[in-house]
């Protein structure tokens, strides 16, 4: 059996609703363009009937691959997990061992992860060397920048907002 995929619930809603959008609105949408472009005539010469097909592929692929990971996923709630370990669905506060500058970050699924919302994906370097680690722990990163090292100050369980 395939390995199941960790998200929030969030994570799950936003796939969900991207499935929606692509099956409702951009799947009948580019339907109707290939209609139009087929009227103009010869299709060998047709850039548009050959854009709308490229887009047609695009989009039955990128739905295959939504709902292969929806089949796959494993809804984890961050909101009823508990303890002192670092796993999937976490929010850590760390503080950088050298400036002393604290950042917070929650550990989401591959396809949730966004840095400038404070979520990072559980296969990321630095989610991986979180995963396992307690309160007052250190970790080493290195980066492009060279090494950083960084002291857990805090791991919580928050229930996600799905919106």
């Amino acid at each position: 059996m395939a390995d199941r995929i960790p998200m929030t619930p969030r994570g799950q809603k936003r796939l969900r609703d991207e499935l929606k959008r692509l099956r409702e609105v951009e799947r009948p949408k580019n339907v109707q363009d290939i209609e139009i472009a087929r009227g103009h005539g010869d299709l060998s010469e047709n850039a548009e009937y050959h854009a709308a097909k490229e887009r047609q592929s695009f989009l039955e692929g990128r739905i295959r691959e939504v709902e292969g990971t929806i089949a796959l996923a494993e809804v984890i709630d961050p909101g009823k997990l508990s303890g002192a370990r670092v796993v999937f669905g976490a929010t850590v506060r760390l503080a950088d061992t050298e400036s002393g500058e604290e950042t917070v970050y929650s550990i989401v699924g591959d396809h949730e992860g966004d840095i400038k919302e404070g979520r990072i994906a559980i296969s990321a370097p630095l989610a991986r060397a979180l995963i396992g680690r307690e309160t007052g722990d250190t970790v080493n990163l290195r980066t492009a920048k060279g090494s950083r090292e960084y002291q857990i100050q805090e791991v919580k369980f928050i229930a996600v907002d799905e919106a």
